[in-house]
């Protein structure tokens, strides 16, 4: 138990009785807590030989649930399907949501299961096969100013993947074509000059 943590879980806030059984089930394991991301992280040591940790889940509270978070999630065999993928666009973790005290101690056994199984792919250094840039769809949008500008072409393919998804993450997610150009000319002059969406 982290002091440092303790006020994730003081009293007053929504959902204090739930995230604080949560803590105590994750407490069993030997993992360490820490405050990342502003929430409660549970980590354990990459290897003996660095002081390098990983993370391997956390909690985290929303308006309609509490909810677990496992980082590799995605590679947990899950039996009990109680693993939830936020958004289609979110690759590896996978949360396990409560609404309540009684649904934490009824699902312990399985959140058990679970975190015994997260520590095991982490041992084994396992990690979630990536979607590669190419898989994502281009916006129509944007691939007419590709084809059109072969500087905004060769800007594009010189970012990171990790930066190109996120400008075709963000471009795609607008509903309205006008909203689409609107964004990608607002962005033109970040990609020509190799920058990231948040750059």
């Amino acid at each position: 138990m982290n002091s440092n943590v303790d006020f994730y879980f003081a009293k007053g806030k929504k959902w204090q009785a739930e995230l604080s059984l949560l803590r105590k089930v994750i407490l069993e394991f030997p993992l360490t807590e820490e405050l990342k991301w502003g929430v409660p992280c549970y980590t354990m040591p990459s290897s003996a030989s660095t002081k390098k940790s990983n993370n391997v889940l956390l909690i985290h509270a929303f308006k309609e649930y509490c909810a677990v978070l496992f980082i590799k999630g995605a590679l947990l065999k899950d039996a009990d399907k109680v693993l939830v993928q936020q958004t289609e666009n979110v690759q590896s973790a996978r949360q396990m949501r409560f609404t309540n005290e009684e649904e934490v101690q009824r699902l312990s056994p399985t959140l058990k299961l679970l975190i015994k199984e997260a520590i095991s792919i982490e041992k084994k250094g396992l990690t979630v096969p990536k979607k590669k840039t190419t898989e994502y769809a281009i916006p129509e949008e944007f691939q007419k100013e590709l084809d059109k500008d072969p500087e905004l072409l060769a800007g594009f393919k010189s970012l990171t993947p990790g930066r190109q998804r996120a400008y075709l993450l963000y471009f795609s997610s607008a509903k309205q074509s006008k909203t689409r150009s609107s964004r990608i000319e607002k962005y033109k002059h970040n990609i020509l000059n190799g920058k990231g969406l948040d750059d």
